[in-house]
């Protein structure tokens, strides 16, 4: 079998932006006439994408995928960990998943794992002339060493090239890429074949000696100074934290004004993406601490991974008491997934799937209940509105059954017949399973008209491909792909 190159980014902490420069990178190498295959090799996000197998990878890597050209896989990124709380998540191996597990349990178990992210790294690397792995994390996480399979234990295992990112944008740039360099192990330290810089502002030859800097102290070569690139703002976000400054962002003369409550396991909320892309449209993420705004049109309660405890942080926030305003003033709300299951009358989780087994009343705006259960729905769905117009394509995630008299009046229904969702008698409360249903642009474009606002004439997946052609020029231009080519093995 063939076997491709390899080359690993690895990162100083979070948050560094390697998701985005993989993304960037396999368009560009892919725009060379490489076949490029994106892969990471354990994940920790309630982002997630299913996959042509019906299973589930996180987002960035479906981003990636579209960047080189391919469908996603789930060898694209064989183990997710998708948080259930401060100290626990759910595990996802190639696709399925595992079970859950608190954070010092999954750390013994996590060496168990390399063999299915080997036989996963094997499938891609048969199919393509490089890979590009992302690290997860900090390379510096020596406390981790020992079990590690995302960074330094991964690389050492499969003999990949490192390259190693830090972000400038969040300060301590120097110190963050000297400091790995001393705490790492020296034959760890070996595989790196050098550094970038990313999110430089301003003058980047105000950096230079900063570079000559880090370079000398560890005797790495410098391989990019990435400045900041606005249009990487037009690609989907993987990590709730990136949520933060879109938090109290205002569109002046927006006709839709819609308020999303940022919950603590606020799950797919690339889901609001193409909206958030719409001029006529204001999305403001609302941290907690502060109330729903009061001239608001919409309100979506988003996605959760732990919809019970996201529902007790909405009701602690007395987000519940502006929705119930909200709604007096005839105001619209929409539930996706775990934000649908959370208007109904009960939610109840009698096997522990999202933490301790309970039964909690839910806002009681839709007249559903949902259960949740062990068997996890993944797939790939197409439909309309029930009451119809154009079509969307998107999939579906969720653990939980939701019945009621409300459901029969739906808010979709799949090609295949199949109803979703439901809505209030007076139309203006519904939910939905459906992920990614914006993304379609003529739906979107109908959905809004609904809602009396007009549409953008624009395409959003349109946009997204021309981020990530815009990203590739990017790094073209900024970095030694060239070396980076020849550092690859």
């Amino acid at each position: 079998m063939p076997r491709a190159r390899l080359l690993m980014l690895q990162g100083t902490g979070s948050g560094v932006g390697k998701s985005v420069l993989v993304a960037g990178l396999a368009r560009a190498l892919v725009r060379r006439g490489l076949a490029v295959r994106p892969f990471k090799p354990q994940n920790m996000s309630n982002n997630a994408a299913v996959t042509e197998e019906a299973g589930e990878i996180g987002r960035a890597q479906a981003l990636q995928a579209r960047a080189c050209g391919v469908a996603p896989s789930v060898h694209m990124n064989p183990v997710l960990l998708k948080p259930q709380s401060q100290t626990g998540a759910q595990l996802v191996v190639q696709g399925r998943l595992a079970g859950a597990f608190r954070a010092r349990e999954y750390q013994a178990l996590k060496k168990s794992l390399m063999p299915a992210v080997l036989d996963s790294l094997a499938r891609l690397r048969a199919e393509a002339d490089i890979v590009l792995v992302e690290g997860a994390g900090s390379a510096s996480e020596v406390n981790l060493r020992g079990n590690d399979i995302a960074n330094m234990g991964f690389a050492r295992a499969v003999d990949a090239p490192v390259v190693l990112v830090g972000d400038i944008d969040r300060g301590g740039v120097i110190a963050s890429l000297v400091g790995t360099r001393a705490v790492l192990d020296p034959a760890d330290a070996a595989l790196i074949g050098g550094f970038i810089v990313n999110r430089m502002r301003g003058d980047p030859t105000l950096f230079a000696d900063g570079m000559a800097f880090i370079s000398e102290r560890t005797g790495w070569p410098a391989l990019g100074l990435v400045p900041h690139l606005e249009a990487a703002r037009d690609l989907p976000a993987e990590d709730s934290a990136d949520l933060a400054e879109r938090a109290q962002a205002r569109r002046p003369g927006a006709t839709l004004r819609v308020a999303v409550p940022l919950l603590p396991c606020i799950a797919n909320f690339d889901d609001l993406d193409p909206l958030r892309a719409e001029t006529n449209v204001d999305v403001a993420f609302v941290p907690q601490g502060r109330p729903l705004p009061r001239d608001a049109d919409l309100v979506i309660l988003p996605g959760s991974k732990a919809t019970i405890a996201d529902l007790a942080t909405l009701r602690a926030e007395g987000w519940d008491i502006d929705l119930a305003a909200h709604r007096r003033a005839g105001g619209r709300v929409l539930g996706l997934c775990g934000g649908y299951q959370m208007l109904g009358r009960r939610i109840t989780d009698p096997d522990g799937i999202e933490g301790p087994p309970a039964s909690v009343a839910g806002l009681e705006l839709l007249d559903v209940e949902t259960v949740l259960g062990a068997t996890k729905r993944l797939a790939r769905v197409g439909g309309a509105l029930a009451t119809g117009g154009a079509r969307f394509d998107g999939y579906e995630m969720h653990c939980g059954r939701t019945t009621g008299p409300a459901t029969l009046r739906p808010l979709a229904r799949f090609d295949d017949g199949r109803p979703d969702g439901a809505c209030s008698e007076d139309g203006r409360v519904c939910g939905t399973y459906v992920h990614g249903l914006f993304a379609s642009d003529a739906f979107r474009a109908d959905w809004l008209a609904t809602q009396g606002t007009i549409p953008a004439a624009s395409s959003y997946e349109a946009s997204v491909e021309a981020a990530l052609n815009t990203l590739a020029r990017h790094l073209e231009t900024h970095v030694d792909t060239d070396r980076l080519l020849s550092l690859a093995r």
